[in-house]
């Protein structure tokens, strides 16, 4: 991924000169699981751990020759290791390395997008709580529905994102899982336990069975469970870009005294967090499409997956932990005004308590398609001749021998709508 959305902390884990580090250390924990048991003389893995150096230069220099960076690593690290080198790589295969480094890093780079989507879900909670009882119109279709809860919005993004953090984290031990079995998965030089001992010792389980990589539907899931999390902030995105509009201006996001936001027109505030937020989802998604291609290789495997997974798997970390970074920003110092949400909410002159109305009417007596009927006529009698919903209602002989003065006051009661969001707080956040 470009430096421009890469956050540092992650981008370092997936450097080149980190993956031959931890290239290294597998190769140094195989030796101390072939001392320990019994397979090469005591004291070789001490050592080779003392004296092993690597030179990323170098390697890079040997695999112009090679066009082979872990023969290159090996090169490299052997000549600093004089009569000590005869002992690396034995019985290994180069995916042994390279499988078992990826799921160490893919397991490093969930800990921060895991640590990230923590401090977006802790400040998504303060929003919902603090906007509880800001009434907003609630869309459908982009259009006026209903009375809702602005701070419901920051409910429905939570319960999302919590769940994806639990799938996420409850897949990681599918994911993260490294081999050391050998050039087809055969344990033909190795054995199982060398291999429970290192994968043990980064903290990564062992795959069950492996040919000579471990299976592709463990990174697809991967990837797929990362464009999930985007999706959702994408969601959460393009809703502050459709308040943040001119028209509407419920919510904005954040725009700093120095922010310019047009070479031409100094009065622009534009979404563009929100929306680079949108485009880097769509990235995301693309990733999918490729992870489900490397499912498929020829027989106990080929390369055709290589150069694939070395772009996505760290891009989409890294863009998927940008993309939590940038929100947390986003909802932190989200501009919200409840008062253009009232005004909102009266630019439909009464309409959105059409419903309320009708179900009354049906409480009383009236059928429901009568009762349909008589407040659509209304409604559309609003919108047509661009009067007022609860003036016209009032005037309506029909409706007023079926409901009494205080009746109809109590259905344009915009409150009412959020009598009972109480328990949806309660079933999301608990006591």
């Amino acid at each position: 991924m470009i430096e421009r959305y890469t956050p540092q902390e992650i981008g370092k884990i997936w450097k080149e000169e980190e993956k031959f580090k931890r290239f290294l250390e597998v190769e140094l924990l195989l030796l101390e699981a072939l001392e320990k048991f019994k397979k090469i003389p005591q004291g070789v893995a001490r050592k080779v751990r003392k004296r092993a150096k690597i030179s990323l230069e170098k390697i890079k220099k040997i695999e112009e020759e090679t066009h082979h960076d872990v023969v290159a690593f090996l090169k490299n690290l052997s000549a600093s290791l004089g009569k000590y080198a005869q002992y690396l790589h034995w019985g290994l295969t180069s995916s042994d390395l390279l499988d078992t480094t990826l799921a160490w890093q893919i397991k490093d780079a969930t800990e921060i997008i895991l640590s990230d989507l923590d401090k977006v879900l802790s400040e998504v909670k303060k929003k919902a709580f603090l906007y509880k009882d800001t009434l907003c119109a609630g869309r459908t279709h982009g259009v006026h529905a209903e009375i809702y809860s602005f701070g419901l919005k920051f409910v429905y993004l939570y319960e999302d994102l919590k769940r994806e953090r639990k799938l996420l984290k409850q897949s990681l031990d599918f994911i993260c899982c490294g081999k050391i079995s050998g050039a087809v998965g055969t344990f033909a030089y190795l054995t199982p336990q060398i291999e429970s001992y290192i994968c043990k010792k980064i903290g990564i389980n062992r795959a069950s069975v492996s040919t000579q990589i471990v299976s592709r539907e463990r990174f697809s899931l991967y990837i797929f469970l990362l464009a999930l999390v985007g999706s959702t902030l994408e969601r959460f995105a393009t809703e502050i870009r459709h308040l943040h509009r001119t028209e509407i201006e419920e919510a904005k996001e954040p725009f700093l005294r120095s922010q310019k936001g047009s070479s031409a027109m100094p009065h622009k505030q534009n979404p563009i967090i929100c929306e680079r937020i949108c485009g880097l989802s769509r990235l995301l998604r693309s990733y999918v499409i490729a992870s489900l291609e490397n499912i498929n290789l020829w027989h106990e495997r080929d390369i055709s997956h290589s150069s694939v997974e070395r772009v996505i798997i760290p891009d989409a970390t890294a863009v998927c932990d940008y993309m939590l970074k940038k929100a947390l920003f986003v909802i932190k110092n989200l501009r919200v005004n409840p008062k253009r949400m009232l005004k909102n909410i009266e630019l439909n002159r009464g309409l959105i308590f059409s419903q309320k109305l009708l179900l009354k009417l049906m409480e009383k007596g009236l059928k429901r398609v009568e009762a349909y009927d008589l407040v659509q006529d209304i409604s559309l009698k609003v919108i047509n001749k661009e009067s007022d919903f609860k003036t016209e209602v009032f005037k309506n002989k029909k409706i007023k021998s079926f409901l009494s003065s205080s009746e109809l006051e109590e259905i344009f009661n915009p409150y009412l709508y959020l009598k009972n969001i109480d328990s949806i707080y309660q079933r999301v956040f608990g006591a």
